[in-house]
């Protein structure tokens, strides 16, 4: 299933950072293009034109939320 959004933080509502695909990021020069579990962590990759960069990581030890994109 893929990840469509992500919240990084025990407080959910005021406290946590989300990220969601497609989200406009670092002055909106890039987006959210996926955001992956790999190897005990999240991995969120932005683009900008041809240009895809590993963004951030969290691993697993954080309190992490996740929404799956339900496609009908």
């Amino acid at each position: 299933m893929d990840i469509r959004k992500i919240s990084i933080g025990a407080d959910y509502k005021s406290g946590a950072m989300h990220y969601i695909v497609g989200q406009n990021v670092l002055g909106g020069s890039y987006l959210i293009q996926h955001i992956i579990y790999d190897n005990d962590s999240y991995k969120i990759w932005i683009i900008k034109g041809d240009e895809v960069l590993l963004w951030k990581e969290f691993r697993t030890t954080l309190p992490i939320s996740l929404e799956y994109n339900i496609n009908f």
